[in-house]
């Protein structure tokens, strides 16, 4: 995959930003060469999540182009769509999506809306070549388009979005959104580099409270690699083998981590009235607040060094599924190293891509800790 990625990024051999129709190959997060029309005038995301990166690029109507989404944005962050509802209410008529890996996507009803390209996460990949999806798309001349900010989102978001840019025609603004992006994570990086800090032992706990089940984490990728590029040392790295995966609350234990950064988001429409941190746009702080105090009542947190110093902490979880990942890194290195970072505001870098990149406006309400005053 790591090869796949240099590959898409040097392949990607179109300049500039497309004004007139024309195709070009796109050599996508997965090593394919697909031939798209560009720019795209009508796209299926197949997440709809993925506008989070679309709406860098068509910034003053980032719906334009989406003739039809996977319905996770709904149910899995409900504050940014009526964020965005709000202000453009005709998504809420837009054709909607089951997913590939559940078998509950549509075909028939994906090709009844002639579009340009679809665009996939990359993990769906495994589960459309198994239901012979880009196979039944190609035989009718629809390109599928792989992109990532999700398995490998540190080493994938950069070509993701220079692929979104050549879709939309939009390249240059791609490239404003890489550099700034860029530029925010290399601040930490050599400031890291620099001061060469005693590194943190830290536990990412995923989606905690979501189920009874403990402990969904992170390997060595996606918030994993978020807590080494922050300065820390992530204690599942070497347990999981992949970007996902669980560690049991023994292993938490003993391993005794200094901090405990929890992800949490508003999953009513998934686990109706469960422990989960409901972080996003506008969140109810201090019962966020309650809720992640109340997660280190469980068995794998007893006792643990970062219970005991109040080095517990949750984040937005839609950060490991969108090209915000900075936002986090900076918050990371605050509470990893504040004495460093004392300078660094991750809301004003947040609110800085607002007003820059988005046609919404910032809406705090994406990090929490027990230390904050409520």
């Amino acid at each position: 995959m790591k090869i796949f990625g240099a590959i898409a990024a040097v392949a990607l051999m179109v300049a500039g930003t497309v004004h007139a129709a024309e195709t070009v190959t796109i050599t996508d997060v997965a090593g394919r060469e697909v031939s798209v029309k560009v720019p795209a005038e009508k796209l299926i995301l197949g997440e709809g999540r993925l506008i989070y990166g679309l709406a860098t690029l068509d910034s003053a109507e980032p719906f334009k182009r989406v003739v039809g989404w996977r319905d996770d944005l709904k149910k899995a962050d409900p504050q940014t769509y009526d964020i965005y509802a709000a202000k453009y209410p005709s998504i809420n008529d837009l054709p909607t999506f089951g997913g590939i890996k559940d078998g509950t996507f549509d075909i028939e009803q994906a090709i009844a809306l002639k579009p340009d390209v679809i665009v996939m996460n990359l993990e769906a990949k495994g589960a459309t070549e198994d239901a012979a999806l880009d196979e039944k798309l190609a035989a009718v001349g629809i390109p599928l388009v792989y992109i990532d900010f999700r398995e490998r989102p540190i080493e994938n978001t950069d070509t993701s979005m220079r692929i979104l840019g050549t879709i939309t025609g939009e390249q240059d603004r791609a490239e404003e959104f890489i550099k700034f992006r860029n530029d925010k994570i290399a601040v930490v990086t050599d400031r890291l580099a620099k001061a060469n800090p005693a590194k943190p032992d830290v536990f990412i706990e995923r989606a905690a409270g979501f189920s009874d089940e403990c402990c969904m984490s992170f390997g060595n990728e996606n918030f994993g690699k978020m807590v080494e590029i922050a300065g820390g040392t992530n204690i599942a790295a070497t347990i999981i083998p992949g970007t996902f995966g669980t560690i049991n609350p023994e292993q938490v234990v003993a391993s005794n981590p200094d901090q405990v950064i929890a992800t949490g988001a508003s999953w009513e429409a998934y686990s109706p009235g469960g422990a989960w941190v409901g972080l996003g746009p506008n969140a109810d702080m201090k019962e966020a607040h309650r809720k992640l105090e109340n997660l280190m009542n469980r068995p794998a947190f007893t006792g643990i060094k970062a219970v005991e110093n109040g080095k517990i902490h949750a984040v937005w979880h839609q950060f490991y599924n969108s090209p915000y990942q900075f936002v986090v890194i900076e918050q990371m290195a605050k509470w990893l190293h504040p004495d460093l970072f004392a300078d660094i505001d991750p809301e004003a870098s947040f609110r800085e891509l607002h007003e820059r990149f988005l046609s919404t406006p910032y809406q705090p309400g994406y990090f929490v800790s027990v230390s904050d005053q409520n």
